[in-house]
């Protein structure tokens, strides 16, 4: 006879499991701590099956029929409910494994010790506002073309053209990762460059050779504070990029040996860069020992001495100067790049300089050493043109 709800509820532990069967292969295991659950029994292929439903306080009496229904259609189309419900949580799992979240992760986890922690951060801070909400659930090999570029319009849409680029080449570094790792067969974020808005290509202003003369001149005339004059001086002669230059500590730079080592997690590329110093830029460096020499940095910030100069502080210098709109310090580095190569100095000495990648990683880390002597020339070269030493 079937079972009622009444029933079920009436229904009070012994000292042993008991059943309560409600037909067609349904019942209601009592167990004797008093918990309720639902049981069917069938038989497939010549063989008899139990599979549970779960509890009864989680599934009701229609809901536990229902499942039966559902379990005994599927034994008579020649499928054992079991083996299905283990495919299903199979599928569900490589599912989620195989979400683009996950692999993002993974891809992102691989790649992290090959970027400052800066860059590492952002990456995935971008991911988790602008992608991950969107399709970070979805496999992601049956993610569409047009559900990506949905998301990535979004971000177009906010008028941040660079940032959709930048986006879209990194999910298309995800995709290529997951296609190595067979998770994926087809990158579409390269043929959805043709359906977004192009940024407008931003160069940073740089001085030509015939003005960096009058620039030096004016720095010289600088009346502020000479931590972010000096650093503006270094950031010129040594083409160092100013996020490299901030955080600066007085044991990268050896005096001895007159070169100047900055540690690969603060390099944009991940690989430590060795710079020969000028007598300039050790004179510099040395005027700002007395001040700064016991703080965690060389060049210190105004208000907080544990901390390093702002990102702005080379610029705004050169603002200071009537230079905004004409030179940045970022722009140095073309400067000097035009200018050494103007001179006839090996454009390799000069890359390496730049800290630009070499293609052939085993060539550039050899030539890491072999170019060292030739970079210190062509520094000095470059440094007495600007100061020529008295």
């Amino acid at each position: 006879m079937p079972l009622t709800d009444i029933q079920i509820r009436r229904a009070k532990a012994q000292d042993k499991p008991y059943t309560l069967n409600d037909g067609q292969g349904l019942s209601l295991l009592i167990n004797p701590d008093g918990s309720k659950g639902w049981r069917f029994r069938y038989r497939f292929a010549g063989k008899a099956r139990l599979m549970s439903f779960g509890s009864y306080s989680l599934v009701s009496l229609a809901e536990a029929r229902d499942k039966r229904e559902t379990a005994r259609k599927q034994v008579v189309n020649g499928i054992d409910p079991v083996e299905e419900r283990k495919a299903q949580k199979l599928a569900q799992q490589l599912s989620t494994e195989n979400s683009f979240e996950a692999i993002c992760r993974e891809w992102h986890t691989n790649k992290a010790d090959r970027w400052t922690v800066a860059y590492r951060d952002e990456i995935i801070k971008t991911f988790e506002q602008d992608i991950f909400p969107f399709i970070g659930k979805r496999p992601i090999s049956e993610i569409k073309p047009l559900e990506l570029l949905e998301v990535l319009r979004r971000i177009e849409k906010r008028g941040a053209l660079e940032k959709t680029r930048k986006v879209r080449q990194r999910c298309g570094e995800v995709y290529r990762y997951a296609i190595i790792t067979g998770r994926a067969e087809y990158n579409p974020a390269p043929d959805l460059a043709i359906a977004l808005a192009v940024p407008k290509q931003k160069h940073h202003p740089f001085l030509s050779a015939e003005e960096l003369p009058h620039f030096v001149q004016d720095l010289e005339a600088y009346t502020g504070s000479i931590i972010t004059k000096n650093a503006t001086k270094i950031v010129m002669l040594t083409g160092v990029r100013t996020q490299e230059m901030r955080f600066a500590t007085w044991d990268e730079i050896d005096f001895d040996k007159g070169v100047w080592e900055i540690p690969a997690e603060r390099m944009k590329m991940r690989r430590s860069h060795l710079i020969p110093l000028s007598a300039q830029v050790i004179a510099l460096f040395q005027q700002l020992k007395p001040i700064t020499g016991h703080y965690p940095y060389i060049f210190i910030g105004r208000n907080n001495r544990k901390k390093s100069i702002s990102k702005e502080s080379v610029n705004q210098v050169i603002e200071l100067l009537g230079y905004k709109g004409r030179a940045t310090g970022h722009g140095f580095r073309h400067t000097m790049s035009t200018v050494l190569h103007e001179e006839g100095f090996d454009s390799a000495w000069i890359e390496m300089q730049l800290a630009h990648v070499d293609k052939n990683s085993i060539r550039g880390i050899y030539n890491h050493a072999q170019y060292l002597d030739g970079r210190a020339r062509m520094l000095q070269f470059y440094a007495d043109q600007l100061y020529p030493q008295k």
